[in-house]
């Protein structure tokens, strides 16, 4: 029975969110949380107090993802008022108006480094803006996008999914490398697959073999550099194989290395005007200086997230300082509790170990979107402000909804440890595949970030039971670690809340359910491919 109802929640989400006429995410979501409430309370007999406190915990803890949304839309709606897109745009079609090399560069090299510079479901929510920008359909973009941000993912952040994600695990540091190398390798050799799969639904088969050689060189671009990388770091495999990667596919561009000259055909691609669109006599030519200021959204964004990201340099750990320096006693409720840097904490929610907290400063929101906003707006000499903060007030309303009701549910899922509902589905699936787990392993992973959005929390819930299941089965256990750290980064383009902002970022509406049916089929193809290789490893 309760194996029943840790599967049934999931079962019923799916199904009102991918049905004909399918249910909103900021109506399915909240639903789904209430009746995992009531679940938790009837079905499995939590305690009350401790049920609560995970539902104000997952209540608190959707802040996150709202303010990073908010943040990315706030940018974007910048670069809009300002004109910043428009020069962007331009620049572009001089780089190449080859259709996939644009998608490559942006949706793809791009990404990758943002990936690897921060993570939080940052990259598809920059990248998206600016190839819908470009003409291209934004449904389409938005599954283009969030299939793209996986590869990297294991690796994202500076590393956070490797090196914290399974830090509950004993390991020893050569484990951690062999685990990041493993990773890398699966993922790099996935991407050939996904990243023509992730094109399919913008182009045609025609087109891709036309560009195939193009496609292929900014692959490599991108993941010799990440895998090399990954031998002697796991903390900068993305970010520096993106870095590499975004710098050699425009230069691959500029050449036509590999470009068919052949029209490309786009799916719902909104045609610019001529002048926009470029022909040899009217393509505008934009200057250095004007590309700077134009893409300085971009490339201060990316250069903010890197210096705040990397230990190294020291502003990190300045702005995770956890020291409270102001405390106030809130009954049962909890203890708040703000830190020097505006980390904000939350201690013993309703009297149990439940806690919660944010890092104002460090999570990818106010700073680097909120900052590279307002400077972008001086630098233009804009007075939209006022019109820029209506415009993302009133696009985040929905994504709101939808944000709380998801958190609670993971949150819900997640409670009890090894008898929490996703701990029993874990279990069962090692049980019923046996010692073909390594085929397997991926998509528990998978379903780690599909509940939480996140590789790290996804390794964080299910290193253990990876483990223990490697452990039980006689199977390497850097293997199996390893597959599940390449789950966790392909599960990346079914989580709810990539979704919910990525969606939200485009203003697209009911759309969620009609993305989450596309981009589970790259899923599954990707998890095969893993599969494999881990059998193969």
């Amino acid at each position: 029975m309760p194996l029943f109802f840790s599967y049934f929640p999931i079962v019923f989400l799916i199904y009102l969110m991918t049905r004909r006429n399918s249910m909103p995410s900021y109506k399915a979501l909240p639903l789904c949380a209430l009746l995992l409430y009531f679940i938790m309370l009837v079905v499995f007999a939590r305690d009350p107090v401790l049920v609560h406190a995970a539902v104000l915990d997952g209540l608190l803890i959707a802040w996150t993802p709202i303010v990073i949304i908010a943040g990315a839309i706030f940018l974007f709606r910048t670069m809009e008022v300002t004109g910043a897109q428009a020069t962007i745009r331009a620049w572009l079609n001089t780089v190449s108006e080859n259709k996939i090399a644009q998608l490559m560069i942006v949706g793809w090299a791009f990404q990758f480094l943002i990936e690897g510079a921060s993570g939080f479901g940052t990259p598809a929510a920059l990248a998206a803006p600016v190839l819908v920008g470009l003409g291209f359909p934004a449904v389409r973009v938005a599954i283009l996008c969030l299939i793209l941000d996986t590869v990297p993912v294991s690796f994202g952040a500076v590393g956070t999914p490797t090196w914290f994600g399974f830090s509950a695990i004993d390991l020893s540091a050569a484990e951690i490398t062999e685990i990041g190398i493993k990773s890398s390798v699966i993922n790099g050799i996935a991407a050939f697959v996904v990243v023509f799969i992730a094109l399919s639904f913008l182009v045609d088969r025609k087109a891709l073999v036309q560009n195939a050689v193009f496609i292929v060189l900014s692959i490599l671009a991108c993941v010799l550099p990440y895998v090399a990388i990954a031998f002697v770091s796991y903390e900068f495999p993305a970010l520096l194989g993106g870095g590499i990667g975004l710098v050699l596919t425009i230069a691959f561009a500029r050449l036509g290395w590999g470009l068919s000259q052949a029209p490309i055909n786009v799916r719902d691609f909104q045609e610019r005007d001529s002048q926009e669109r470029g022909g040899e006599a009217t393509r505008p030519q934009v200057s250095l200086g004007a590309l700077l200021k134009a893409s300085f959204p971009l490339w201060g964004t990316v250069l903010l997230l890197i210096v705040t990201r990397i230990p190294q340099l020291g502003i990190k750990e300045l702005l995770l300082l956890k020291e409270p320096a102001w405390i106030l006693e809130l009954g049962s409720l909890g203890v708040l509790s703000v830190s020097a840097s505006l980390v904000v904490s939350l201690q013993s929610i309703f009297n149990t170990p439940e806690t919660w907290s944010h890092s104002l400063l460090y999570v990818p929101s106010f700073i680097p979107f909120g900052v590279i906003s307002l400077i972008t707006l001086y630098l233009y000499r804009s007075g939209q402000g006022r019109r820029v903060v209506t415009e993302t007030l009133v696009q985040m309303q929905n994504p709101v909804l939808a944000l709380l009701g998801a958190l609670v549910f993971v949150n819900l899922m997640m409670m009890g440890g090894e008898q929490s509902a996703v701990a029993l589905i874990g279990q069962s699936l090692a049980e019923l595949t046996g010692a073909y787990w390594q085929f397997f392993a991926p998509f528990l992973g998978a379903l780690g970030s599909f509940f939480s959005g996140s590789n790290t929390i996804s390794n964080l819930t299910f290193g253990g039971i990876q483990d223990s299941i490697a452990l039980g089965l006689g199977l390497d256990r850097t293997t199996i670690l390893a597959l599940q750290s390449v789950g966790g980064a392909m599960g990346n383009m079914v989580c709810i809340n990539n979704i919910v902002a990525v969606a939200s970022v485009l203003a697209l509406g009911n759309k969620e359910g009609y993305i989450i049916k596309r981009a589970v089929l790259a899923m599954l193809a990707y998890g095969v491919v893993a599969g494999i290789l881990g059998v193969l490893i």
